[in-house]
């Protein structure tokens, strides 16, 4: 995977993710963290070539987004992804967002699916796909869990 101390993909804050709090929009975060599954589709081969070639893809089933810090305007991002877990056709990972000074801004814990488009049903990731998740996973082996992974939300009682 192209990592550069950590970060696997880069992007900065647009003017149009600013909202009326001056600061990004919620739902950017979410279009920043979708960006980060296509990168991660790329890196392990599933580029628009294999899609459209295999009729195979990627589908979110779900997403835990944590915000932690905000970012503004024009602000650069970092993001890193850590394999959690695997299986034949499901990814769980783990991806960071950092500022330029590697202030955690937000983490987005996801459930990912390989997905046979033609039969629009779940299938296992093919060999070439199968063998660079394990290649990943083999390179984190040893990264700790990070904290907000596993969360649940609810209000805590006293």
């Amino acid at each position: 995977m192209a990592l550069h101390d950590g970060v696997f993909m880069k992007e900065r804050v647009r003017p149009e993710w600013v909202d009326y709090n001056g600061h990004m929009n919620d739902a950017e975060y979410s279009r920043v963290f979708s960006l980060a599954v296509d990168q991660l589709m790329n890196e392990i081969g599933i580029d628009e070539n294999f899609r459209e070639q295999q009729q195979y893809s990627i589908f979110t089933l779900e997403t835990h987004l944590c915000y932690l810090a905000e970012a503004n305007e024009g602000e650069s991002l970092g993001i890193s992804v850590q394999l959690l877990d695997s299986d034949t056709k499901r990814l769980h990972v783990f991806f960071v967002m950092e500022d330029e000074e590697g202030k955690r801004l937000a983490t987005s814990e996801q459930m990912l699916m390989g997905m046979d488009m033609k039969e629009g049903r779940p299938a296992p990731f093919p060999a070439p796909v199968a063998s660079k998740v394990s290649n990943l996973a083999s390179t984190q082996e040893n990264q700790p869990i990070p904290d907000e992974a596993g969360r649940k939300i609810g209000i805590r009682k006293k």
